[in-house]
């Protein structure tokens, strides 16, 4: 493994698949402010590698990929500095949804708060059958925020008011039905499970699914008619590469 820094060691195969694994975070993968920038970092610099073609995001431990914000540290925060830190949360979770190709959560265990939030930024969930997954922060006495805004997106409404107000964890069959995660793999079968998600990715044109994820998350903010139009250039400018016409002439010829 490389190390990018102290909470970030990568695993690069040469099909252009990164593994970026968070380290040094604790038994559970905690997230206290310096690992959130030390791997939003790592982020950064991978998101300028265009010749990564998938990210898979994965905790060190595993007992959890991430398994929430470190209350250690929140529990002595004043407004001004907590709202520094939910701040640098929210830049790991932007550059987790921002990063180019798609990224791949890998979720053993415990996913909870911060760590189902980053989960949440990225484009597909696979868990364990063990994992649990859930929103407690109103149980410590704060409000879920920041990317939880993407749960009733994934979710619907109702089931986001259950997790962030109750504060009750789910399991992954749950998970699972309720479209929080992509696919629950069999025990142990996680590994398994999200190589068999990247061989179904790695059969798409590269940069055709750079612009398919930029389309996503235009239409995740756009109205309606405006996300209709900004994809008419798009559509032109993967023209501009040689994967249209490559692929296209692919599928033409076995079909002969």
């Amino acid at each position: 493994m490389q190390m990018l820094n102290p909470h970030c060691g990568i695993d690069r195969d040469p099909r252009g698949v990164v593994c970026l694994t968070i380290c040094n975070a604790g038994p559970l993968n905690i997230l206290g402010s310096g690992i959130i920038q030390a791997v939003r970092e790592g982020l950064n610099t991978l998101a300028a590698d265009s010749h990564i073609r998938v990210l898979v995001l994965a905790g060190e431990s595993p007992k959890s990929m991430i398994g929430g914000a470190d209350i250690k540290e929140m529990v002595g925060l004043d407004q001004q500095s907590a709202e520094k830190f939910i701040t640098g949360l929210r830049d790991l979770c932007e550059a987790v949804r921002n990063f180019p190709a798609p990224v791949i959560a890998r979720m053993p265990g415990w996913c909870l708060g911060g760590g189902l939030e980053v989960a949440a930024a990225c484009d597909f969930r696979v868990a364990a059958s063990d994992a649990k997954f859930g929103m407690p922060e109103v149980r410590v006495g704060i409000p879920s925020v920041i990317h939880a805004a993407l749960l009733p997106r994934l979710i619907g409404s109702a089931r986001t008011r259950w997790l962030v107000m109750t504060a009750e964890n789910i399991d992954a069959a749950t998970a699972l039905a309720w479209g929080l995660v992509d696919v629950v793999a069999p025990e142990g079968g996680l590994d398994a499970a999200i190589e068999s998600l990247i061989k179904t990715l790695l059969k798409c044109g590269p940069e055709a699914l750079r612009a398919q994820k930029y389309l996503a998350r235009q239409w995740e903010e756009l109205p309606l008619t405006d996300a209709i139009n900004v994809s008419i250039g798009v559509f032109g400018r993967s023209f501009l590469t040689d994967e249209p016409k490559r692929l296209m002439q692919e599928f033409v010829n076995r079909k002969r």
